[in-house]
């Protein structure tokens, strides 16, 4: 009986994982539209928003919101995109991705938008090459400073700022170690041919229309 369960548990899980990654797949422009209202939702709280010195000094930027649910086993699943700061501002959006299994006795529902801060070049190029980007493995991951009284000359520590913003049941989920990858046919929908993440984020792709809100949002800092 308690085999058939486990079954059940797993395969409920692999459904939702599977649905999630479904409906993030519908349109690149929802991640888009998303991230616009994540940036704009850390702006307004006062006592964990990313201090500006630290957005403003940034060579990159990953936005990512992540759906993750279980019952004894638990799964997770996510989409979102990443964008690099270039000599004529910000790059348009490259298309990215997450998700992942686990074990534990849990249940409930949890959606956690995530901002990235990538606050190296080296950082940049993990992205742009089109494979996997282990965080915490082939590039150093922390939590960022929060705060508008943040110190502001603070030298980053590591390649990346981990930011997070939770809603649901879980008491937190955490990407640190998790693989993010490229959604080369998301990028490919999107702007109309097949294009790179290094074209993309190095600037030599024109933006959608549907992205510049994005643009300018970051623009800000």
């Amino acid at each position: 009986m308690l085999k058939r369960v486990l079954l059940f548990s797993l395969f409920l899980v692999l459904v939702a994982t599977f649905n999630v990654s479904v409906t993030y797949a519908n349109g690149m422009q929802e991640d888009i539209n998303r991230a616009v209202a994540t940036i704009h939702a850390f702006r307004d709280m006062p006592d964990k928003s990313i201090p500006q010195e630290v957005l403003r000094r940034a060579k990159g930027v990953a936005i990512i919101t992540v759906i993750k649910g279980g019952f004894v086993f638990s799964g997770h699943g996510g989409s979102g995109v990443v964008l690099a700061r270039t000599r004529r501002g910000w790059s348009g959006p490259s298309a990215i991705g997450t998700g992942g299994a686990g074990f534990g006795f849990q249940i409930g529902a949890e959606q956690t938008e995530f901002v990235f801060v990538l606050n190296t070049h080296e950082a940049v190029r993990a992205f742009s090459q089109g494979g996997n980007v282990q965080l915490g493995g082939n590039v150093s991951v922390a939590a960022g400073p929060v705060g508008r009284t943040a110190e502001a000359d603070v030298t980053p520590v590591a390649a990346v700022y981990a930011y997070s913003r939770s809603q649901g049941l879980f008491a937190g989920v955490s990407l640190t170690g998790s693989i993010i990858v490229t959604r080369n046919e998301a990028n490919a929908r999107y702007y109309g041919r097949a294009v790179t993440p290094s074209q993309i984020l190095f600037g030599r792709v024109r933006a959608p229309a549907g992205a510049r809100r994005l643009q300018r949002a970051l623009a800000r800092y």
